[in-house]
């Protein structure tokens, strides 16, 4: 079995997907909490799984563990996930222009 394969056998007790919530991307069991979200917080905004826990007190370190095991096994599909979210954003942005800037 190659390295890929034993990779996707891996049990992610923590993580779910779950039609009809949060578009059916990987989440933490029992919340609303994305994977990706998880990811973010960790990897762009350098928060340490203890900072995770303190913004998130209904978490356990478990989960966010494991929600960043799932992020580091299945990287393509949570970065295309940030990526999608990223790109939705900035199409709002250009959509439609803040308060503040019409009063300008």
């Amino acid at each position: 079995m190659s390295e890929a394969a034993a990779l996707k056998k891996i049990n992610h007790p923590y993580i779910t997907k779950k039609e009809g919530v949060c578009g059916g991307k990987p989440i933490i069991a029992g919340t609303r909490i994305k994977v990706a979200q998880i990811a973010i917080e960790y990897d762009q905004m350098g928060k340490t799984s203890d900072e995770i826990i303190q913004a998130h007190p209904h978490l356990t370190l478990a989960q966010v563990h494991d929600a960043l095991s799932y992020y580091y096994d299945n990287i393509e599909e949570i970065q295309t996930d940030i990526r999608a979210n990223e790109l939705f954003v900035e199409t709002i942005k250009e959509q439609y222009t803040s308060i503040l800037e019409r009063k300008q």
